[in-house]
């Protein structure tokens, strides 16, 4: 699944587009190297936002395509 979408499914970030646009301003970081919006994503990823001067890392634990509002908690495991 690609970063921006698994973003959106997630819902750490609410619109595909913000997430796009965040992979190419450089605010995303994956295992340390900053992602494009079309990285594959893979579970064990270790994903870094920077949202101004605060940042959320987590671990990617769970790739859903259609996930419930439930579900999308578990796809993640915050570090």
């Amino acid at each position: 699944m690609r970063l921006d979408k698994y973003l959106k499914n997630s819902r750490i970030i609410k619109r595909r587009t913000i997430a796009n646009d965040a992979c190419d301003a450089g605010r995303v970081m994956v295992n340390g190297k900053a992602a494009k919006a079309g990285y594959e994503v893979k579970i064990g990823d270790v994903v870094e936002i920077r949202f101004g001067d605060k940042a959320i890392k987590f671990e990617i634990v769970k790739v859903l395509e259609n996930p419930r509002k439930e579900e999308a908690v578990d796809m993640y495991k915050a570090l």
